[in-house]
């Protein structure tokens, strides 16, 4: 039986400079999932979802998607999708039943600018930088997924937001898709590159 096809999705990882005027780190919007979501109940996760027909198809629909949804769940407004810039490309384990075909976009976050949780999908916000929430993940204290897990990993060597957006203006996204093996507590995920992917 193939494997379920992933359906078109866009997430913003939005950024804006953390901190005192002195001290101006990389800070980074997480949303919490309702509980009583049918999709990743409680959990943190960067504004997003999947594209509407509406949207339009190809890399217009995902930059739509990603405007669209950064505006419903969070209550912010970017100037246009320009504003958005690729950073990476996920799709979801052809083992999991829900798959996701998922551009990650960063984008500055227009000044001194509030988020507002849209109460249904989103009920709570908050700004982190990311290696305090990775942190906060490993003592149990913020429920994080793999795909936010590893953005948030990619983005904790940036000392700032300027610095991580010109990065990734300049690099190339690769296509990642994760591989799950084993069984039961033996599952593990992995990335291309690691040791026994291609097995």
């Amino acid at each position: 039986m193939p494997p379920p096809t992933p359906r078109p999705a866009a997430s913003v990882i939005a950024l804006r400079r953390g901190g005192r005027h002195a001290d101006r780190g990389l800070e980074v919007l997480l949303l919490r999932r309702s509980d009583e979501a049918n999709f990743m109940p409680g959990v943190w996760v960067f504004p997003g979802g999947a594209v509407d027909p509406e949207d339009g198809d190809g890399e217009p629909g995902f930059r739509a998607c990603a405007l669209r949804e950064l505006a419903e769940e969070a209550g912010l407004e970017l100037g246009g999708p320009e504003e958005l810039v690729p950073f990476s490309h996920w799709i979801t384990p052809e083992v999991v039943p829900v798959r996701f075909d998922t551009w990650f976009y960063l984008a500055l976050a227009p000044s001194h600018a509030k988020p507002r949780p849209d109460g249904f999908e989103t009920v709570d916000s908050a700004w982190w930088a990311p290696e305090a929430a990775l942190e906060a993940h490993r003592r149990g204290e913020l429920s994080l997924v793999f795909p936010t897990i590893m953005q948030l990993q990619s983005l904790a060597p940036y000392a700032g937001s300027e610095e991580a957006l010109e990065a990734a203006r300049g690099s190339e996204v690769e296509t990642i898709l994760p591989r799950v093996v084993g069984e039961g507590d033996e599952r593990r995920v992995l990335l291309p590159g690691d040791p026994g992917y291609d097995d």
